[in-house]
């Protein structure tokens, strides 16, 4: 099912017993060649900080704001030399002081790579949300090779891909689905190409609207769509929560005289996404949270 990452080694004999390779990886911009293991990176793919955390890589440069939205983040925070800035706005004279072997960006720093590059070597792993899942396990064994933790990162990629077929076994014949995002009283679906759609491409919740084309923020529907729809499932991930917003809540949008009507009303079947599933997707705890939050739904139905 899943495409398997080339990764070429070139071992180059360093001082002493310590030994230096190059490691050829998949990036947004086509392959990078990077110098492996790197003695400073500094991240700003949030997805990456999930992963990273997961294999006990020290970042010694992470953004504060990772920290509100990602939990984890903090004691990945606590353990790093250098605020390095927002995912939006990197703070270079930071990192210039910090002087990086790596810089990782995502797609909220990916506009800032030039400038990241003069500073050290950058790559940019923004996500393909049509091979989301694919890419984020590829993923984990790229950064196990990098950091020298190949069998750790081998556990996290089995680990996913067993839960992915659990669940794909918990949700056979169990009816259609719709993807929906709130935004405080604001509701937009989501179809194929997102990086969602996995819910329907790999475990294979079908569409209960398939006409839905992908877009940046969703096709913006109302509560009359979705009463009329009807789906079997929603699947549901709230906006607000995750970027730590005030304002109503998922559970308070959807409480309401329309939605009732709904199969999925009537028969509990709503399944919140985690806060992760926007911040962070493909990371290794997203993708657990989530992909056992909806084993777990459809396991009881």
């Amino acid at each position: 099912m899943f495409k398997k990452t080339l990764i070429t080694l070139g071992c180059l004999v360093a001082l002493g017993s310590a030994v230096a390779k190059e490691v050829t990886i998949p990036t947004a911009r086509g392959d990078v060649t990077v110098d492996a293991p790197p003695a400073k990176i500094a991240v700003y793919d949030t997805a990456s900080i999930d992963t990273l955390h997961e294999l006990g890589v020290k970042i010694n440069g992470i953004p504060q704001h990772a920290i509100r939205v990602l939990p984890q983040a903090k004691s990945t925070f606590d353990n790093a030399d250098v605020n390095v800035g927002t995912v939006f706005a990197p703070d270079l004279e930071a990192l210039n002081a910090l002087k990086p072997d790596l810089i990782i960006v995502g797609k909220r720093t990916a506009r800032h790579f030039d400038a990241l590059s003069g500073i050290a070597k950058t790559i940019d792993l923004t996500d393909n949300g049509d091979t989301l899942i694919a890419d984020s396990l590829n993923r984990y064994i790229v950064y196990g090779e990098i950091f020298g933790k190949q069998e750790q990162a081998s556990k996290l990629r089995a680990e996913i891909e067993g839960l992915i077929k659990e669940t794909q076994q918990a949700v056979k014949g169990k009816g259609n689905g719709l993807i929906i995002i709130t935004n405080g009283g604001k509701i937009s679906a989501f179809g194929s190409g997102y990086r969602l759609s996995w819910i329907h491409d790999i475990l294979g919740v079908p569409m209960a609207d398939d006409s839905i084309k992908v877009a940046g923020h969703g096709k913006p529907v109302s509560f009359e769509f979705i009463q009329k729809l009807n789906p079997d499932w929603l699947f549901v991930m709230d906006r607000i929560a995750a970027i730590g917003q005030e304002g109503q809540s998922a559970k308070e949008v959807l409480d309401n005289e329309l939605v009732h009507q709904t199969n999925a009303w009537k028969n509990g079947n709503i399944v919140y996404l985690s806060g992760a599933s926007y911040i962070s997707p493909g990371g290794f705890d997203q993708l657990k949270t989530d992909l056992t939050t909806i084993k777990q739904a459809f396991e009881k139905k």
